[in-house]
């Protein structure tokens, strides 16, 4: 599984990072970082959860 952000849409709203902050986290520059080696020991179900979240539809699963 792979998450990809569209940079264009995403807000930094963090309901992601409030979902599963072991996968998203927000810089300082408020930009969203995706963890991806965190991806694998998430449960697919919380990140689809987080994903679907996100109010500018701005996260996609893949893979």
């Amino acid at each position: 599984m792979a998450i990809e952000v569209d940079r264009n849409l995403c807000e930094a709203n963090g309901l992601c990072v409030a979902a599963v902050p072991e996968v998203f986290e927000l810089d300082s520059d408020e930009e969203l970082v995706i963890h991806e080696a965190a991806v694998d020991t998430v449960s697919a179900e919380r990140i689809k959860v987080a994903v679907a979240s996100c109010p500018r539809y701005a996260l996609r699963v893949t893979g």
